[in-house]
């Protein structure tokens, strides 16, 4: 488990691994970023109390440097990947490695099922719950167990783990999915299980929100410029929503000012039609039944989807165009957060 200032979270989200029944010994490796909240505190305070928890230090605070130290660290054939930011469900883990044995998988990873304790956090879950807000990925929602293109968080084997590299430490986001690209040419495979499930607890304020998302898409963009083709194609939405934003501001601003002719005005005009369709998709999800329990979060739904989708969108073109170079998600640091009621 990687931390950095987690201080409302970990220790739900460690009492939920040390919760988790398995045959056999079991342990909790914590890789300590520099933490400023007091959650490095917390976490000695934790492992002083259980003699399962174990801590590493990881200075440089990149996730994949932490998981690849943890993963060193132990000494277990299966390595579970958990979130400081979530909380697993009872008996994941006996499922999970149950479901390794079964199928023969490498990784097997289960759904996301993203909560909120505020109005705000609460919308965006309701996004990263919808097909709308994170384009419909199988761990985002699905009742299909089968072969998957990524696992989230995963339960692996340690073995192959070893046998492809562990994480690759110079992806800041999208490490899984990279790590998982290698597992599976390495001729292994990475399997879906919808009867596992993770809670995972989104960022709580809107500044965050767009600073996760921004730094995500950067990273896609990188992957995109490393790896292709082997991207999936909802993976250029966003960029594309940013591109017909950009577009549609230049020819307003030339239809006001008269510098194109009438009929070229009307035809240009065009690029308004998928704005609005993309408008009335964010009010449909606003006000429909799921939208939000209260005026207020709704409210949030129609301020979080675009956040969501332009961030990440303009990340993305910033990724591809010149790499993500040293862009880091930075959501978990400084003070910006939205009040909350």
């Amino acid at each position: 488990m990687p931390v950095l200032n987690e201080i409302d979270y970990l220790e739900h989200a460690v009492a939920s691994v040390l919760s988790q029944e398995i045959d056999g010994p079991s342990e909790l490796i914590l890789a300590l970023g520099p933490s400023t909240d007091g959650t490095t505190e917390l976490a000695e305070r934790l492992a002083a109390a259980d003699d399962r928890i174990r801590l590493v230090d990881n200075p440089a605070a990149h996730i994949p440097v932490g998981l690849n130290a943890a993963i060193r660290a132990s000494s277990s054939p299966v390595i579970v990947r958990v979130d400081a930011h979530s909380e697993l469900s009872p008996g994941y883990a006996r499922r999970a490695i149950e479901t390794l044995e079964r199928t023969g998988a490498a990784n097997v990873g289960g759904l996301m099922r993203a909560d909120g304790r505020s109005p705000f956090q609460s919308a965006v879950a309701r996004a990263y719950n919808s097909p709308v807000g994170l384009g419909g990925g199988a761990y985002h929602g699905t009742d299909r167990e089968g072969e998957a293109e990524s696992a989230y968080l995963g339960v692996m084997r340690r073995d192959v783990l070893d046998e492809v590299g562990l994480f690759d430490e110079s992806i800041r986001r999208g490490e899984d999915w990279e790590l998982n690209l290698r597992i599976r040419q390495a001729g292994h495979t990475v399997w879906l299980d919808p009867q596992l499930s993770v809670t995972y607890w989104p960022r709580e304020s809107w500044w965050r929100l767009a600073r996760q998302f921004r730094a995500t898409g950067a990273w896609r963009g990188e992957l995109v410029r490393r790896y292709g083709r082997s991207n999936g194609i909802r993976f250029f939405a966003p960029p594309a929503l940013v591109l017909n934003v950009a577009v549609a501001v230049i020819v307003a601003v030339l239809q006001l000012s008269g510098a194109l002719p009438t009929t070229a005005a009307l035809i240009a005009s065009i690029v308004y039609l998928p704005l609005a369709l993309y408008v009335l998709l964010v009010l449909a999800m606003a006000l429909r039944p799921g939208g939000g329990r209260t005026p207020r979060e709704r409210l949030w739904t129609l301020a979080v989807l675009p956040t969501m989708h332009l961030s990440w969108g303009s990340g993305f073109l910033t990724g591809v165009l010149r790499g993500a170079r040293d862009t880091v998600d930075a959501s978990r640091l400084g003070s910006q957060n939205t009040p909350l009621p």
